[in-house]
């Protein structure tokens, strides 16, 4: 994953009202972030043993076992890079988050015909 520049790396102080804008509710709104949040974490998670993956041995004597700069490397990448919730605060924000709510669907889990439509 290539890492955004536009995100701040740590806390940034943020406005309650522009969570709102997208959802009308700050607790519907958080509780997107969190879920792409979580979709954020397991996307990199998956990234990073994947490549880290390249590097692993079948020893099991400790002795053997050596530092790889390369996974060193990789490894401090992945530190550098912003939270997930951070990337996920910033995509809700620029409308980048697709979601439905369950209102959307009937008991069937069919997507209901919205009015006005």
């Amino acid at each position: 994953m290539k890492a955004p520049n536009h995100v701040p790396a740590s806390i940034v102080t943020r406005n309650m009202s522009d969570f709102t804008a997208e959802t009308g509710n700050v607790y519907e709104s958080i509780a997107i972030i969190s879920k792409r949040a979580n979709q954020i974490s397991v996307k990199l998670k998956e990234e990073l043993n994947g490549k880290l993956a390249e590097f692993a041995t079948t020893v099991d004597n400790l002795e053997e076992v050596f530092e790889n700069r390369e996974q060193i490397e990789i490894s401090k990448h992945y530190e550098r890079l912003p939270k997930p919730t951070n990337l996920a605060v910033e995509e809700f924000l620029e409308g980048k988050v697709h979601f439905r709510t369950p209102s959307e669907f009937d008991e069937n889990g069919n997507l209901r015909a919205i009015e006005g439509q």
